[in-house]
């Protein structure tokens, strides 16, 4: 899903990740950059969209390589982080995160654009997580 170019190995990726439940940010950001596999990951964590929008502003438009966020938050939820980032970066490469059930439907409501391969139900596994975001 967010393959880097072919024939790079051992490439760092540098990757948002936004959920307001803790415990999961920590254990993303644990997993991925304790992984072992030839893809390594810099995680930055943001408990809220306000939050990882300012930073994902305060940076040029393409320091980060993906950004995974949780759909429901307080404060601005993923769909709206969406389309602030895409905004200011078309190509930023983004995946939601949800402990809900999603039908294409629903969310082709909201963000027609969006394929179902951009959906990561929790709870997430790194096994699953990880091959999908090289």
């Amino acid at each position: 899903m967010f393959s880097n170019q072919p024939g790079q190995s051992n490439s760092r990726l540098r990757v948002m990740v936004v959920d307001d439940e803790k415990d999961i940010l920590r254990i993303i950001k644990r997993d991925l950059e304790s992984n072992d596999s030839k893809t390594s990951f810099k995680v930055e964590a943001f408990s809220d969209g306000e939050s990882a929008l300012n930073a994902f502003n305060s940076h040029p438009a393409d320091y980060y390589d993906l950004v995974l966020t949780d759909i429901r938050m307080p404060k601005m939820n993923g769909f709206e982080l969406y389309r602030h980032i895409k905004q200011r970066n078309p190509a930023m490469k983004i995946a939601f995160i949800t402990a809900f059930e999603i039908t294409k439907e629903e969310f082709s409501k909201v963000l027609p654009s969006i394929d179902v391969e951009h959906f990561i139900k929790k709870p997430i596994s790194m096994s699953n997580l990880i091959p999908r975001l090289r």
